[in-house]
């Protein structure tokens, strides 16, 4: 959803099918990124990502709950309104390595969770039916609760946790 040019999600049926996406796109990029890092033998961040990814699973079944008995739309990938090339919560991968620690993992979620709870919001204020602004305004007060668990993990990680080690073999990407 661009902030400028606000693309108007009039139904509750269009809104659950983007919310649907926007988790499951997001449980797919962690359950990606903890596959990765098992594979470049970073456990711990593997681990956390499949942490998040679960709790990504929990999410999603309740969002699908909300949905029983609609008729969903079928949405194809370049129609959704958000204002990312992926959904907002998938987060770009540029911001990912194989070597990143904890800290950095749990900041990429953090703005992951921010970019949901925001694009939920901007529903919540742009739609035109009060059952999408009721049911997004709640959905961005579930993403606003996953941020503020995300900062207190945050508070609670070894300051060491902060620096990347130095990559002494970098992947070697052809330009």
């Amino acid at each position: 959803m661009n902030a400028k040019d606000p693309q108007v999600i009039d139904t509750l049926a269009e809104f659950m099918t983007h919310a649907i996406a926007l988790e499951n796109e997001s449980v797919e990029r962690y359950e990606e990124l903890a596959d990765s890092m098992e594979v470049h033998n970073n456990p711990e961040v593997a681990k956390l990502f499949r942490k998040l990814a679960h709790f990504g699973e929990l999410h999603a079944r309740e969002i699908k709950s909300h949905a029983d008995g609609m008729t969903l739309p079928q949405i194809l990938p370049w129609d959704f309104k958000w204002s990312t090339p992926e959904g907002p919560e998938s987060g770009p991968m540029q911001e990912v390595h194989y070597m990143m620690n904890r800290r950095q993992a749990i900041e990429y979620a953090l703005h992951n969770e921010e970019a949901g709870r925001d694009f939920y919001a901007a529903v919540a204020e742009n739609s035109p039916r009060a059952e999408v602004r009721e049911m997004a305004a709640e959905f961005a007060a579930e993403e606003n609760e996953h941020v503020d668990i995300l900062k207190s993990w945050l508070l609670n990680l070894v300051d060491p946790e902060s620096v990347r080690p130095e990559d002494l073999d970098p992947p070697n990407i052809p330009e």
